[in-house]
C-alpha cells in the first residue's frame, strides 16, 4: 500500500440514537421485549443458525430520507435480505422478513434485533412464533449487542455513502443496491478466509 500510495479509509464516527418513541408516534411494546439470548456470541457453525436485523437511514441533500432494513446471516456475514423505503415502519420489516424466509425455505434461526418498535410489534412476534423462531434483543443502550450489523452500516456508509453526494433518495437507492451486490459477491473478508460471503456460503453448502 505504501508503494502505490494507498491509504485505508477510516470509518466516520457517528452517534447511534435509539429512541423508544419515534417521531411519528410509534411506541415500543414493552410486553414483546425479549431477553438477550444471543449474548454477543457472534459465531455460527452453519447457514441460517443466527440472523441479525436492524434499520438504518440515509439522508439526501434535499432533506429526504431513505431507510434500509436488512437481515444478516452470521455464518457467512452476508446480507440475506433487505428492503429500502422512504418510511421506516412495521411493514418494511415484515416485507424484509418474508423475503428472507422465501430465499431460505424452512429456516429457523435465532433472530436478534434491537428494541425498536418494529421489532416489538405484536404482528412481528406472531410471525416469528409461526416459524418457530426464538427472538433475542439487545439490552437498552448496548448497540454492541448487535455489533456485526452495526459494523455493516459503518462499512456501507464509509465506503459508499459518505464519499459521495446524493441529491435524492432515488440516487441513494441505486447506490445501496449496487453496494450490497458488491458486498455479497465481490468484497473479500478476512473473517471468511479471504472469500466473499457468497463464495463462503456456497463452499459450506
Amino acid at each position: 500500500m505504501r508503494k502505490v500510495e494507498l491509504k485505508a479509509m477510516e470509518q466516520m464516527k457517528y452517534e447511534i440514537i435509539k429512541n423508544l418513541v419515534t417521531n411519528n408516534g410509534n411506541k415500543l411494546n414493552a410486553a414483546n421485549v425479549a431477553e438477550n439470548v444471543l449474548a454477543r456470541d457472534f459465531m455460527a457453525t452453519k447457514p441460517n443458525e443466527k440472523w441479525l436485523s436492524d434499520i438504518t437511514e440515509f439522508k439526501a441533500t434535499n432533506g429526504r430520507k431513505l431507510y434500509l432494513c436488512a437481515i444478516m446471516d452470521l455464518f457467512y456475514n452476508s446480507v440475506v435480505a433487505y428492503t429500502l423505503s422512504t418510511t421506516a415502519n412495521n411493514e418494511q420489516l415484515y416485507k424484509t422478513f418474508k423475503k428472507a424466509l422465501k430465499l431460505n425455505p424452512g429456516a429457523s434461526p435465532l433472530f436478534h434485533s434491537d428494541r425498536g418498535y418494529q421489532y416489538t410489534s405484536i404482528q412481528f412476534k406472531k410471525m416469528l412464533e409461526e416459524q418457530g423462531i426464538t427472538h433475542s434483543m439487545s439490552r437498552v443502550g448496548k448497540c454492541i449487542d448487535n455489533g456485526p450489523i452495526e459494523n455493516l452500516w459503518g462499512i456501507i456508509k464509509t465506503e459508499m455513502f459518505y464519499i459521495n453526494k446524493f441529491n435524492n433518495t432515488i440516487e441513494i437507492e441505486k447506490a445501496v443496491n449496487d453496494y450490497i451486490e458488491f458486498y455479497n459477491n465481490m468484497r473479500l473478508q478476512s473473517k471468511l478466509k479471504s472469500q466473499t460471503p457468497m463464495e463462503y456460503r456456497n463452499l459450506a453448502i
